[in-house]
């Protein structure tokens, strides 16, 4: 069983950065594109951004364009997510998810695993 762990969120004021990390078990993590997505009190979970297989390729949400990146690590199976010039509206639950193939993909159907979620909140 593939399993997934965020961590490094927390409180940060507007403006600020933070960087999360997500471990993911198995031997299969550099095969598969990863991607982050977040879900805000009282919305639906929303689309963040993508890497694909080898790292060659990021894929961001216009919303976190400019001010997020996403990365990983193949040799520690991590993906990570740092996020700069944050603002309230970044407020939510942040969640990675290990996709179906190596390639871009911007839907939670293409993707297989998750993680658990990591609270982010953003003061003003």
């Amino acid at each position: 069983q593939v399993q997934l762990v965020e961590s490094g969120g927390g409180l940060v004021q507007a403006g600020g950065s933070l960087r999360l990390s997500c471990v993911v078990s198995g031997r299969t993590f550099s095969l598969y594109a990863m991607g982050w997505f977040r879900q805000a009190p009282g919305k639906e979970r929303e689309y963040v951004a993508t890497i694909t297989f080898n790292g060659d390729d990021t894929y961001y949400a216009d919303s976190v364009k400019g001010r997020f990146t996403i990365s990983r690590d193949n040799r520690k199976n991590t993906v990570y997510l740092q996020m700069n010039s944050l603002k309230p509206e970044d407020t939510a639950v942040y969640y990675c998810a290990k996709a179906r193939s190596g390639r871009y993909a911007t839907v939670e159907e293409n993707y297989e695993y998750w993680g658990q979620g990591t609270q982010v909140t953003v003061s003003s």
